[in-house]
């Protein structure tokens, strides 16, 4: 089969794309990357696609065809062989062995049973705080938290600048995530945002590469403004749950609105709990969209 080249915004969703249109998992694709892409600048200046060569693999049903027959015959009469020469021996030892073995074995036995078992609970409980305790989660210190702070502020100042702006920058650590967040906050905020919050995405991406191009440790980077992003991941688990409904009221699948993958991802954990509707997502970046549709297995304990 012939290479088809596609394009995506990444690699992974160049990748995604070819399995639709082979119509195959991705574990059976054969891939080459031809370009990573560039997302440009806020994600709409001089962004590029990336683009891959694909094609399904071809190399399974020969390797299980010619294999198969040669190993399948000589096991069958080597265990034929074996299997007589033990039975035979086997026979002999459960005649002798009966006498001794109820006298020496429960003694011997509980005995053993019950050392080890101690041993391996005090080696679990051991064992469990060195693998929690890992130096690369421990939270960032007050040196690393001042370096990061000024980082950011230096490049928003500077981006914002150019837009001529006026923006101010929140900056907070959540130390059980380790993450950096970062509440902007100013006039004409909507600009920021952008359509579905594409804007703000972009942002975000652009400061965590700032920040996590000179740290040893990776900084997990959450920007947000005006409680844009609790607002929006509250209207989209409510729209999944109505659509879920009327699902099951009409039996028929329905497609939603083209959506980015992070609000694809709030759409179908929104539905994983229920039984009687799935999901999935259907078409190319970027009109990919998200189809609920009702489980045909519980399609009928649902009418009962």
């Amino acid at each position: 089969m012939e290479y088809i080249e596609v394009t995506g915004k990444s690699v992974e969703e160049a990748i995604t794309n070819a399995c639709t249109k082979l119509g195959i998992p991705s574990d059976k694709l054969d891939y080459e990357v031809i370009d990573k892409g560039n997302s440009g600048f806020l994600g709409i200046f001089n962004s590029k696609p990336a683009k891959i060569k694909a094609r399904e693999k071809q190399e399974e049903p020969e390797v299980k065809s010619v294999e198969t027959p040669k190993k399948s015959e000589e096991p069958v009469h080597v265990e034929k062989k074996f299997e007589k020469k033990f039975e035979k021996k086997t026979d002999d030892l459960k005649k002798a062995e009966p006498k001794k073995e109820f006298k020496s074995e429960p003694k011997k036995e509980f005995k053993k049973e019950h050392k080890p078992a101690d041993n391996h609970k005090n080696a679990e409980v051991k064992e469990a705080p060195k693998a929690e305790a890992q130096p690369k989660e421990e939270p960032f210190t007050e040196e690393q938290k001042e370096v990061i702070r000024k980082d950011i502020k230096a490049f928003l100042d500077s981006m914002f600048g150019a837009m001529s702006m006026e923006v101010k920058a929140d900056i907070t650590f959540d130390d059980e995530e380790n993450s950096v967040n970062v509440d902007l906050s100013g006039d004409n905020m909507g600009v920021l945002i952008g359509k579905r919050g594409q804007t703000l995405d972009s942002i975000q991406y652009l400061t965590s590469l700032v920040i996590n191009k000179n740290s040893e440790k990776y900084v997990r980077v959450k920007l947000d403004t005006e409680n844009y992003r609790k607002r929006r991941k509250e209207t989209l688990e409510s729209l999944a749950k109505n659509i879920a409904y009327k699902v099951k009221r009409s039996r028929r699948p329905v497609s939603l609105e083209p959506m980015n993958p992070y609000e694809r991802r709030i759409i179908h954990s929104a539905l994983q709990a229920d039984k009687f509707v799935s999901t999935r997502s259907e078409g190319e970046e970027p009109f990919r969209h998200v189809v609920v549709y009702l489980e045909r297995e519980n399609n009928n304990r649902y009418n009962r």
